[in-house]
C-alpha cells in the first residue's frame, strides 16, 4: 500500500470514529449562526440594562431567517420596533455592537440635554437614583443618574452624567428608509448612532431579551447570581 492509500485509510478511520461528533458540531455552530446565540458584553455602553460580563441570548430569527454564517435573508420574519436591543455587525465601527432602538424609518428624532424628542414629541422622563460617581474628586453634580424614559410605551432606565457631554444633544434627523437609529442606555458614554451612524437594517443580526449568565470582571469573574437569566 503507498503512502497516499496510507493516508487515505487514516482519515476514513478517523472520521468513522468521530463523524458523530463532528456531525454534532456542524449542527451546533449552523444553530448558533442561523436560530439562537449569545454574546458577551465587554462595555458599560448599555448600562444600566445590560453590564459588562453579560452573556446575552441573542434570537437570531426575531426578524429573519437567514443563510448560516451570512446575512443573506431566505425569510422576512418581521423588523425591528422602538425599544427593541439589537445586535448588529456594524460595518462603520468594525465591530459586533448592542443598542437599543430609538428612531424607526421616517421618523424625526433629536436629543436636547439628554431628553428625547421623537416626532417632535418630548418623551417622559421620571429620576432615579444616583449611579456613582465619575470619579473619585468629582463634584457632587458630576454624579451619574439612572431615569427611567419612557420611549413612547416602553419604558426603561438610562444613565446620564449630570454634566452632559457631547453626545447629550444633536439636532432633528430624519431617519432614512431601510436604516434605524440607535442608542445606548448610557447616553454619555456609548458610541452609537450619533458616532457611527444609522444602522442598516441589513447589518442587524438579531434581538435580545435576556441575560444568560454574567461574570463580575472586576471580582475575579465570580458569577452574578442575580443576572442569571435576567430579563431585560
Amino acid at each position: 500500500m503507498n503512502n497516499r492509500n496510507k493516508l487515505n485509510s487514516k482519515i476514513g478511520h478517523l472520521w468513522k470514529q468521530n463523524r458523530g461528533f463532528v456531525l454534532f458540531l456542524g449542527l451546533m455552530l449552523v444553530f448558533r449562526s442561523a436560530f439562537a446565540d449569545w454574546n458577551s458584553v465587554p462595555t458599560g455602553s448599555m448600562k444600566p440594562t445590560i453590564v459588562e460580563g453579560d452573556r446575552i441570548l441573542v434570537n437570531k430569527m426575531a426578524y429573519d431567517l437567514r443563510v448560516p454564517f451570512t446575512h443573506i435573508s431566505l425569510l422576512h420574519l418581521a423588523d425591528p420596533e422602538r425599544g427593541d436591543i439589537i445586535i448588529f455587525d456594524s460595518k462603520a465601527s468594525d465591530t459586533r455592537l448592542v443598542k437599543r432602538v430609538i428612531g424607526l424609518p421616517g421618523d424625526v428624532v433629536a436629543l436636547s440635554d439628554n431628553a428625547l424628542f421623537i416626532n417632535g414629541k418630548p418623551l417622559n422622563y421620571s429620576d432615579g437614583a444616583v449611579a456613582g460617581t465619575v470619579n473619585a474628586h468629582a463634584p457632587k453634580q458630576a454624579y451619574e443618574l439612572d431615569k427611567t424614559e419612557d420611549l413612547v410605551g416602553i419604558k426603561h432606565s438610562v444613565r446620564v452624567n449630570k454634566q452632559g457631554s457631547h453626545l447629550s444633544s444633536f439636532d432633528a434627523v430624519v431617519v432614512p428608509d431601510g436604516h434605524y437609529l440607535a442608542m445606548g442606555d448610557n447616553r454619555d458614554n456609548s458610541a452609537d448612532s450619533r458616532v457611527i451612524g444609522f444602522v442598516p437594517r441589513s447589518e442587524i443580526v438579531g434581538r435580545t431579551r435576556s441575560v444568560v449568565l454574567s461574570f463580575n470582571y472586576e471580582n475575579f469573574y465570580i458569577p452574578r447570581k442575580d443576572r442569571f437569566l435576567h430579563t431585560l
